[in-house]
């Protein structure tokens, strides 16, 4: 058979798993070392990470499928391909709630063949597409600037009480898969948080490769909470069953001064003392609401 036609078949049992959901049947077509990469794996891909990326993609769009809009052979080792890819959001993505949205993004990749195998794949894609078409903010920034490290943070909250207490935890990852798992149990976790007693406001914070949770509490022994139920102990059990996170800390601190909330009056613009003034402007109006403590 013409080596050509045996570099395409081979990137079409490639295809063809992709397409049938399989990674079982995709790591098949690959060669023991072989590789896979794109604009989000960070590098090169084999064995059970690569597996762990297919999983993941399959979960976030159970429908997914590429169709091929042309290929062939580039070089006697090598297939280019464009192809589409389609699927439905009906699944968590990055830890977040299906979008139920639907993506069309176009891309292609460079398939490296040796007999009837595959040594590397290099797929290349707008890695922003997907996040675009599924209405999700795309955030573009250095990690760092000299001293500074930087990243994303998000916000639940609860109520307007002056806190008490803080619980803080910070956690490492060891790989993508590992920092999708964790930011899925920590927006778990925050999702439960508002029927706790005691639950002020929630802030996750990721910076660089250390993701950390800030939760404001009305006393110390409120966040006790979190060991009796929900998703938190789940979490705690993988983490010492050395499967989540590389290394982390929780700590529970406690307020030793809270001072005034202050608000400026819409009519006369002085700041004033909301909690001393019991919501009145010494003018006599109304004040708004100050925003909360966390």
């Amino acid at each position: 058979m013409d080596a050509t036609i045996d570099a395409i078949a081979v990137a079409q049992r490639y295809f063809d798993g992709w397409n049938r959901r399989d990674p079982a049947a995709v790591l098949a077509t690959m060669a023991p070392n072989g590789t896979y990469a794109d604009p989000t794996t960070g590098g090169p891909l084999s064995g059970e990470a690569f597996n762990g990326y297919m999983k993941g993609l399959f979960s976030a769009f159970p429908d997914v499928s590429f169709e091929i809009a042309s290929i062939g052979v580039a070089a006697p080792d090598l297939v280019a391909a464009q192809w589409v890819m389609r699927g439905t959001n009906t699944g968590s993505m990055f830890g977040l709630p299906p979008t139920m949205k639907s993506i069309d993004v176009r891309g292609a990749d460079f398939i490296r063949v040796a007999g009837d195998r595959i040594r590397s794949v290099d797929g290349y894609f707008d890695s922003g597409e997907v996040p675009r078409q599924l209405g999700l903010q795309v955030i573009v920034q250095p990690t760092s600037i000299g001293p500074f490290q930087l990243g994303t943070s998000a916000r639940v909250s609860g109520s307007n009480a002056r806190p008490g207490a803080f619980s803080i935890t910070a956690i490492t990852p060891r790989n993508v898969e590992d920092e999708n798992n964790i930011r899925q149990y920590s927006r778990q976790i925050a999702a439960e948080l508002p029927s706790l007693k005691g639950f002020i406001g929630w802030v996750s914070v990721t910076v660089a490769n250390r993701m950390l949770t800030i939760t404001a509490w009305e006393n110390a022994s409120d966040p006790q909470q979190l060991m009796e139920r929900g998703r938190h102990p789940e979490a705690m059990n993988k983490f010492f069953a050395g499967q989540l996170g590389a290394s982390a800390y929780t700590s529970v601190f406690t307020a030793d001064r809270i001072n005034a909330s202050w608000v400026r009056c819409t009519s006369c613009s002085a700041m004033v003392d909301h909690a001393a003034r019991h919501g009145t402007c010494p003018c006599g109006a109304t004040l708004p609401q100050p925003m909360p403590y966390w």
